[in-house]
């Protein structure tokens, strides 16, 4: 489905990002992650690409750096020779009251979900062809705030989709699709489904349970394939009904 395409999934190397990337290889992509700490786990997902037949390359870029997200987009399109597929995926959760936020903590929230995103898509721009896709991870909290102290999260987030239907318009005329996917509660060790605000998290949900990162890789699969190839400008939820 996605053999002789290349996607770059910002954040690989560990729970959502490292799902992404495995299902993209799985169904044909080579691919490119970038990670910020965890070399050991970056390296483990690209040998596990390997393993399915793909090529991978893992690099070390901090999305909080304007230089180092435009590096690694131009290191992907020239040594896999080509770039069909943006992930932007790389992100942190802060929970903090509003009176207490820090212009240093807004600063690096949104230099992390909102800039790193939009400057990966305008490089990334650069190399896409006809149908190329453009697919950020967001969040259900973007849409429904379920409690207080996620103010700042919650507009980070909800930044994707005014970015994604801007590039929608921007890009639609060259064949290129731009979305945002707001998971909802997802069983990594971010927000894992034992943890102490579990159960709570749980209750609101139409299907009362935790997703599974596959279950948000399953999406972002069908976005960047052809069945995705009319869906353009908008916001998937895979919140388990939570938003319902």
């Amino acid at each position: 489905m996605l053999s002789g395409k290349v996607a770059l999934v910002t954040g690989g190397s560990r729970g959502m990002g490292a799902a992404i990337a495995h299902r993209l290889a799985s169904d044909g992509a080579d691919v490119v992650l970038t990670y910020v700490n965890d070399e050991q786990s970056a390296r483990q997902v690209a040998t596990a690409i390997g393993e399915l037949g793909r090529r991978a390359l893992a690099i070390k870029a901090d999305s909080a750096e304007p230089e180092a997200i435009v590096a690694a987009v131009r290191r992907a399109a020239s040594e896999f020779g080509r770039l069909d597929i943006l992930v932007n995926n790389a992100g942190i959760f802060g929970e903090r009251p509003l009176g207490e936020l820090t212009v240093a903590e807004i600063d690096r929230m949104l230099a992390i979900h909102v800039r790193a995103a939009l400057l990966a898509a305008q490089t990334t721009a650069e190399y896409l062809g006809e149908g190329g896709r453009i697919i950020s991870i967001g969040s259900n909290l973007a849409e429904r705030v379920t409690g207080p102290g996620i103010t700042l999260y919650a507009t980070s987030k909800a930044a994707l989709l005014g970015m994604t239907k801007g590039l929608a318009r921007d890009l639609g005329p060259r064949g290129i699709t731009a979305n945002v996917v707001h998971p909802g509660s997802t069983d990594t060790d971010m927000n894992p489904a034992n943890g102490p605000a579990a159960e709570g998290q749980r209750a609101i949900t139409a299907l009362g349970r935790y997703g599974h990162p596959d279950d948000v890789a399953a999406t972002v699969a069908h976005l960047a394939g052809p069945g995705g190839r009319t869906i353009t400008g908008t916001a998937v939820l895979v919140d388990g009904g939570a938003n319902a």
